[in-house]
């Protein structure tokens, strides 16, 4: 074993009984470097990435690679998801140098961290033009020692390249901008198949609900049918895809072609969180029935699948099952004919399967055409349809749960925790069900506990153990969650930890010219600001949003400096590339349009009615506190009923018209004030 022995991060311990002799990242490694007078090899990557698993047992299980490596380098293992940051700095450096970009991530850095060279990943034998990692090894071995000096310039211009890497401010958009980003994300739209770009192709959830804020909020109604129709096609080819696990639920990362037919196999917490919410909020807007049942799926193979004992989600599943990828999620003909027997013609034109086969003589599951369709080419009706269906899910199933399910990165990652907390919380308010707020409650009880040391909020946690310091989109993700949760349930505690961790987004990450950083620090070469969805939204875009949340409960005024700040920081990317800036468009359209703070006090009984006014459609301009007589949330300060037990008061910067005790005329208040334009 290793010094990746004591790590806590499942995927360095998946390195730890390597041959190479890793160091985590740290100053001992630096340290090691400078005494040694040799480059450092960083490696960069994740627990389910399946090419990372490829190139460990190519080359880091590999005896003779290693022994190379320990001669040469001073080798570093870092898991991306416990350090965003340093894998931003030297993923901007490969960039920059390549065009390209991706994991693993192999850099080489020179013994001060300065990155000189890098790639993705590196094969074992010369492949399609790229040369083998040992190539790669021995070419900048031969580099460092004879000409250092190139080795030293190539350095500083990286580097120089990332500290430059963060774009400058831009003015906030007006309603022309917000047309012409719903215009670049239909220039940029597969009319075929759905989805945006090519192959592969990716869910890219923030552009999902930017289409699905503009539907709502849009000025221009031709546009507004254009965002529809872009958000119902994606939404319903993903869900018809094999990308979507038509068994368990949930999706897999991406898929590797334009038709969302075959996927990367690995399940990752924070698309499945940020799906989730936009099935739930995209039923709401468009009327499509199917689209909550997606959104019931994945949420219950979320709590079902990924919970852990402390109550919050582990982050991912591996695309590989006993060294194969898909492996549990794929059917060769025969197995299907053995378990479904007289019903395999039937499951076959539902999934689409054949004895061929769609991926390496397997049939990965998917839904070719709609279930009437499908009725109409079987000759039965569609109730019956889905009768048949239910039992063929279920002896598939149940097949599939003998098999190796693919191994699980258990972690605790926050952010995608708070972005999980906020989906169960609006979905447990929607759709009245009591399963999901108990699961909401349980990662906030996460977040409120363990998640928090000695006062300060972690990063990453796994059974029992601490992990690294939480980041911007930590603080921001998660206090979006608590906020969410404490308007759904009426618990002030949540506002508080909320409140408390906006507090400590500003005062540790925010920058006094423009935005949030990443890190709390510049104890690296760079301290990058993230401004671009990838894939999950921007730290600047989530603080802006919790900022908002914030200034509407409280009435700070002040916190508008710093929430301006950020959304200026990220507003020209998002209008030059809307499909990676999406989310913080979504919340300048949002405020844009301006927010109404709905307050309900009284009974929780007597308050429901009122509360599930503001749920009963998607309403992104409305921000809800409710809570007893005399709470203490700003916003339901002073608040007394006098015309029922209960009363709304809806209000714009903390002046409200006078209140109702009506749910007809809170709704129509509501609906005339989202009146787009």
């Amino acid at each position: 074993m290793n010094r990746l022995a004591a790590a806590s991060s499942p995927y360095l311990l998946q390195h730890a009984d390597n041959p190479v002799d890793w160091f985590e990242w740290g100053d001992d490694a630096f340290a090691e470097a400078r005494r040694r007078d040799v480059p450092i090899h960083l490696s960069v990557g994740y627990a389910a990435c399946h090419w990372c698993h490829v190139m460990a047992h190519e080359s880091f299980e590999d005896p003779d690679t290693a022994a190379y490596l320990n001669a040469h380098f001073v080798n570093v293992k870092v898991d991306r998801e416990e350090r965003p940051d340093v894998d931003r700095i030297y993923m901007d450096a490969v960039q920059a140098l390549t065009g390209q970009g991706g994991w693993p991530l192999t850099v080489f850095l020179t013994p001060d961290g300065r990155p000189f060279y890098g790639g993705t990943y590196f094969p074992k034998v010369p492949h399609h033009g790229r040369p083998s990692f040992r190539q790669v090894l021995e070419r900048i071995t031969e580099l460092w020692e004879r000409e250092r000096s190139a080795i030293v310039d190539q350095a500083d211009r990286l580097t120089a390249a990332i500290r430059a890497a963060t774009p400058p401010p831009s003015p906030l958009p007006s309603d022309g901008a917000f047309d012409e980003a719903v215009d670049r994300l239909a220039a940029d739209f597969d009319d075929e198949h759905g989805g945006f770009g090519h192959a592969p192709k990716f869910p890219q959830p923030a552009a999902l609900e930017y289409l699905l804020r503009y539907v709502v909020l849009g000025g221009d109604p031709d546009r507004r049918d254009l965002a529809r129709r872009l958000l119902v096609r994606s939404l319903d080819a993903m869900a018809r895809g094999g990308i979507h696990d038509h068994l368990g639920g949930g999706f897999a990362r991406y898929a590797v072609d334009a038709r969302w037919l075959v996927p990367h196999f690995e399940k990752m917490l924070y698309d499945n969180a940020l799906l989730a919410r936009t099935y739930l909020r995209g039923w709401q807007t468009t009327g499509v029935a199917g689209f909550v049942e997606v959104a019931r799926r994945t949420l219950d193979y979320l709590d079902r699948e990924m919970a852990d004992p402390s109550g919050a989600l582990h982050a991912s599943e591996d695309a590989d099952s006993e060294g194969v990828e898909g492996k549990y999620y794929v059917w060769r003909w025969d197995e299907l004919d053995e378990v479904l027997g007289d019903l395999v013609d039937v499951a076959a034109d539902l999934y689409g399967a054949t004895p061929e086969g769609n991926f390496e003589g397997a049939n990965v599951l998917h839904l070719p055409r709609p279930l009437p369709e499908t009725a109409r080419r079987l000759g039965i009706d569609v109730d019956e349809l889905a009768t048949v269906k239910a039992e063929i899910d279920r002896r598939l199933l149940e097949r599939r749960r003998r098999r190796v399910r693919p191994g699980r990165d258990d972690k605790i990652v926050v952010a995608w925790n708070g972005l999980a907390l906020r989906a169960f919380a609006e979905a447990a308010a929607v759709l009245d069900e009591p399963r999901y707020l108990r699961r909401a409650r349980a990662i906030a009880e996460f977040l409120a506990g363990p998640a928090l040391v000695d006062g300060a909020l972690l990063r990453t946690w796994r059974r029992g153990r601490p992990g690294t310091p939480g980041y911007a989109d930590d603080h921001a993700a998660a206090a979006l969650g608590l906020f969410t949760l404490s308007s759904v349930d009426g618990d002030e505690r949540w506002f508080e930890i909320a409140e408390r961790l906006v507090a400590d987004l500003v005062d540790r990450f925010a920058d006094d010219a423009e935005g949030f950083f990443a890190n709390a620090t510049d104890a690296l070469v760079a301290r990058p600001k993230n401004v671009q969805d990838a894939p999950v939204p921007s730290d600047n875009a989530l603080a802006a949003e919790a900022l908002a949340l914030h200034r509407a409960l409280t009435g700070d005024l002040e916190a508008s400096r710093h929430l301006e700040g950020a959304l200026r920081l990220v507003a020209g990317p998002a209008r030059a590339h809307p499909r990676f800036g999406g989310h913080a468009l979504a919340v300048m359209l949002t405020l844009d349009r301006g927010l109404d703070e709905v307050a309900v006090v009284g009974p929780p009984e007597a308050r429901r009615p009122l509360v599930d006014v503001v749920w009963e459609r998607f309403r992104p301009t409305v921000v809800l506190a409710q809570g007893d007589v005399g709470g203490g949330i700003p916003l339901l300060r002073g608040r007394t009923p006098s015309t029922g037990p209960a009363e709304a008061f809806v209000c714009r910067e903390m002046v409200c018209e006078l209140p109702t005790s009506d749910p007809e005329g809170l709704r129509r208040r509501l609906d005339r004030r989202e009146i787009p334009g």
